[in-house]
């Protein structure tokens, strides 16, 4: 069997163009006009751009689309969406519909501006249909661009548009293939794709819930967010300038005391990160890859159901596609500037203290520096003995248990690591904590 070589934007850009039944128009706001400048620049342009727009004033944006919703904003791109398709079908129906296949592309993007300090996001839309007046079939993707200057940006959105473009009219079989026909090109240092709306009969096969997770099981994400209740939407819309306590566990049992430990925690928040943020939310957070090395990641259906067994104790979960807790961190400070605190068992500390860090170049000092220095609390809670015991705890560890539970000022690690273990504890950085029940 051939193995088709893979295109780049330019051929998949030239292949929409030469298909006759193929015919659209294009509505970008901010980051230039980027994916209408492929189709228009590769040739035979004629066969598919019917309309390219760009309305930058805030006016012009208001009248041709509404007031009243943040401009890089899921309402903006959809209100995009139902504006120029109508203006797409009424103008266009009657003359080419019953051989065309219509498409309206619509983008609304915060790139890098001048001083250098907005948030780089935005919100893409797609509506196409897959047979002459056929129904409308939608996709909607919130991107984060993570090159560090407008001009790779651009390029980034042009390459992500054109992509999305030819996914729709091609790769709709499977889903894992159309996500990573819409990434093609764009690693996650480029871009990160963090939530997908899917609508209409073409998609329909898809379970939103699955294709969500797919986006951190193939590395499109660092996390996505699963609420609690409500619609899926990005991490940055339930974790902007929020005071944050995140639980991570692997959740194969999920025990009232999960949930009691994000209580305690968002309880003992400090009045200062209170007032420096827009209140405060508590996160389960699951990796999918398997804190036991050599075992699998976890699989899509593996994630929903842990999903959905811990999402019963009423808190929204992160999915992480890495494990370490210096990553969610980090991951999290993009967000907010308030301290972010793990709520964590004493077992989860003890694991995260015997990781030897391979991947840094300065290994436990630093994969602990680069958890702090994230402005990171640990807020740790006893466990029983037998969890130490039965989770193999380091040879030369002591401990000490109260009422059958140790607590982080109940254990010491064997030397040296000890004196890094009492720093941490008396500075701040590793606050002992317990259950109201205990």
């Amino acid at each position: 069997m051939t193995v088709r070589e893979p295109m780049d934007t330019h051929q998949k850009a030239l292949s929409i163009n030469l298909d006759p039944h193929i015919f659209g128009s294009f509505a970008e706001i901010g980051a230039g006009q980027e994916v209408a400048r492929w189709f228009l620049q590769v040739g035979a342009a004629s066969g598919t751009v019917a309309k390219t727009i760009s309305a930058y004033d805030k006016d012009v944006s208001d009248d041709l689309y509404g007031a009243g919703t943040r401009y890089v904003s899921q309402p903006r791109v959809q209100s995009m969406l139902e504006h120029e398709w109508a203006h797409l079908m009424s103008q266009l129906d009657g003359s080419r519909g019953a051989t065309t296949r219509f498409f309206c592309f619509v983008d609304t993007i915060s790139a890098r501006n001048f001083a250098g300090d907005n948030e780089c996001h935005g919100w893409i839309g797609l509506r196409f249909q897959m047979q002459p007046r056929g129904p409308a079939n939608d996709v909607i993707l919130h991107i984060n661009l993570r090159d560090p200057n407008n001009l790779d940006q651009q390029a980034a959105v042009g390459i992500l548009g054109v992509n999305l473009i030819y996914a729709a009219f091609h790769c709709l079989s499977i889903a894992d293939e159309f996500l990573a026909e819409v990434a093609a090109g764009l690693p996650l240092q480029r871009v990160e794709l963090d939530c997908v709306e899917l609508k209409g009969a073409a998609l329909e096969q898809w379970s939103p819930h699955a294709v969500h997770a797919l986006l951190v099981t193939k590395h499109l994400a660092e996390a996505v967010v699963f609420p609690v209740e409500g619609k899926l939407i990005p991490p940055t819309e339930l974790l902007y300038k929020k005071a944050i306590v995140l639980a991570p566990g692997t959740f194969e049992v999920v025990e009232p005391a999960h949930g009691q430990m994000i209580e305690t925690t968002l309880g003992s928040l400090s009045e200062r990160d209170l007032q420096q943020s827009k209140g405060s939310i508590g996160l389960f957070c699951l990796s999918c890859v398997s804190s036991v090395s050599g075992q699998p990641t976890l699989t899509t259906e593996q994630i929903l159901e842990h999903v959905h067994s811990v999402q019963k104790l009423g808190h929204s979960v992160l999915v992480f596609h890495e494990r370490e807790l210096y990553k969610m961190g980090a991951f999290v400070n993009r967000f907010t500037k308030s301290r972010v605190h793990f709520a964590v068992e004493l077992s989860a500390l003890v694991r995260a203290l015997q990781d030897n860090y391979q991947d840094l170049d300065g290994v436990l000092l630093e994969g602990v520096a680069r958890l702090f220095r994230e402005n990171v609390r640990l807020s740790v809670f006893p466990v029983p003995t037998q969890a130490l015991e039965e989770g193999s705890a380091p040879v030369g560890w002591k401990w000490k248990a109260t009422n059958g539970l140790v607590g982080a000022r109940d254990i010491e690690p064997a030397e040296p690591l000890n004196h890094l273990y009492r720093y941490l504890v008396g500075s701040g950085f590793i606050l002992p904590n317990e259950l109201a029940s205990t």
